[in-house]
């Protein structure tokens, strides 16, 4: 964009709440701690646009430097809106958004929400293959403990069921976002599975999918599969939504994974179906209480393997946040249509 003539006024789909002018700098107030050499990726993305990016130390302060935010990266209130008059666009710090949407006066507000869906999906989808893996092939209820105890003997017969193999198996993902395309793509073409899934958007069925429907086909769906997937937001319609129909309905030999929000199913219900073997086994790294209480009955599953909402970690995925922003940031800066705008309505 160098050397092109600059419009002192940018245009943008969401006029009320990105209208600016170019030459003015962009004030960012956030209380991340953004690496220098972050800092200034952010700011070079936006060049010849100027760039201030205020890290508070507190909430009180952060509250105090919302009066000439422009944008903030993180989270902010309902209740802090009328300290920021200027406020144009918030980059929320995580995919999920349910805590921002609780907050009425915040999602009926112009302020533009922006969030990382997808930039998680890749750690997480290989997270999710990791614990599928650990229960089908009997490595966390059988042979981890044996290995504590140092010792290991095979557990079953080699046509038995202790082992199974994935390859023929069908997946069923419930939304497919960011999350549930990533593990859909890895279970198809890594592991030659059947993939079907669900969402409330009428997205292009992708060619590693088998069928793809709307919400109304989750019931009809959850008996034929051999792995139920739970990537969906948190929202009123899907909190919950894995009840204990639902498990009861799966073939007790299938799979539940959870990967999106703790609170889009039932824990208790999931215990007693672990228990009495309505279904084969869990992988969690969500739970409705993070992380469980020490007296949380599903410690006492052996057909579960949990990580603690840390599926998405690693050093890539911090590459990826920043380069996300970054990429906004110069959109924002040149009237660019934003992306992973959130529909505040919709709360996703």
């Amino acid at each position: 964009m160098v050397g092109q003539a600059r419009q002192p006024l940018v245009t943008n789909p969401y006029p009320e709440a990105v209208l600016r002018p170019q030459s003015e700098p962009i004030r960012i107030v956030t209380m991340y701690p953004f690496e220098p050499h972050e800092i200034r990726r952010i700011q070079e993305a936006a060049a010849p646009t100027p760039v201030e990016i205020v890290i508070a130390k507190d909430r009180d302060e952060f509250r105090r430097e919302l009066l000439n935010a422009e944008v903030v990266y993180g989270r902010v209130r309902g209740d802090e809106l009328d300290y920021a008059p200027k406020l144009k666009w918030v980059q929320h710090s995580a995919a999920g958004v349910e805590f921002l949407m609780d907050d009425e006066k915040f999602r009926n507000s112009p302020v533009v929400l922006t969030n990382y869906a997808r930039t998680f999906a890749p750690a997480i989808s290989e997270t999710a293959m990791g614990l599928l893996l650990c229960l089908t092939r009997g490595i966390t209820r059988y042979y981890m403990p044996m290995f504590y105890r140092r010792e290991l003997k095979p557990v079953g017969t080699p046509k038995s069921d202790h082992h199974v193999e994935l390859a023929g198996k069908t997946m069923g993902i419930v939304g497919m976002g960011g999350i549930g395309s990533a593990v859909a793509r890895r279970a198809h073409y890594g592991f030659d599975m059947r993939v079907v899934g669900i969402d409330a958007k009428p997205i292009p069925k992708p060619e590693y999918v088998a069928e793809l429907h709307d919400p109304s086909w989750f019931r009809e769906m959850v008996p034929q599969v051999d792995v139920l997937v739970a990537a969906v937001p948190l929202t009123p319609q899907t909190r919950r939504m894995f009840d204990e129909s639902v498990f009861r309905a799966m073939k007790r030999t299938a799979y539940f994974l959870a990967l999106s929000r703790g609170e889009v199913f039932d824990d208790m219900a999931l215990v007693r179906a672990l228990k009495e073997g309505w279904i084969a086994g869990a992988g969690l790294d969500v739970f409705p209480i993070e992380p469980p209480p020490k007296d949380h009955p599903i410690y006492d599953c052996p057909n579960v393997v949990m990580t603690p909402h840390t599926s998405g970690w690693s050093p890539d995925r911090q590459v990826r946040l920043i380069e996300l922003f970054a990429e906004n940031v110069r959109r924002y800066a040149r009237g660019i249509p934003l992306l992973n705008v959130v529909d505040k309505q919709r709360m996703y």
